[in-house]
């Protein structure tokens, strides 16, 4: 799949961290993703989280193609262990975007998760029957 998205101006930027759980889920999807990216649709919102290795926007179902909000600049370098949050920052393009960046918060550590559990791989387990040495 390939989208081609757009942004207006950024209107403002903020620093943030993000829980350890969200980045790390979102890193261990892209790195199961063949395409080097993933789609993420947040269906209680009507958005779609699109993760790649730089950043993460976020595009709302009405403006298909235009950037709401992106997380950028990730410094996962900065934390001493896994479990530590990773600073980023929020950019924002659209005037609304305070009360969105609200709700992604919360409903964006979700469909992570569903799509994850979507995600798990599945192998065919074989049992090779080893006879006996009949020494």
């Amino acid at each position: 799949m390939e989208i081609t998205c757009y942004r207006n101006s950024e209107i403002r930027r903020e620093p943030l961290v993000l829980s350890a759980t969200v980045y790390n889920a979102a890193h261990l999807l892209l790195e199961h993703s063949k395409e080097g990216v993933v789609f993420v649709p947040i269906r209680s919102m009507q958005y779609l989280a699109v993760i790649d290795r730089e950043e993460i926007i976020f595009l709302d179902g009405t403006n298909k193609n235009w950037v709401e909000i992106a997380w950028q600049n990730f410094c996962p370098q900065q934390r001493t262990a896994l479990t530590e949050p990773v600073p980023y920052e929020a950019v924002h393009y659209n005037l609304n975007s305070n009360e969105i960046m609200k709700r992604l918060l919360g409903e964006f550590p979700q469909a992570l998760r569903a799509l994850a559990a979507k995600d798990v791989p599945l192998s065919i387990a074989r049992i090779i029957k080893l006879g006996r040495n009949q020494a």
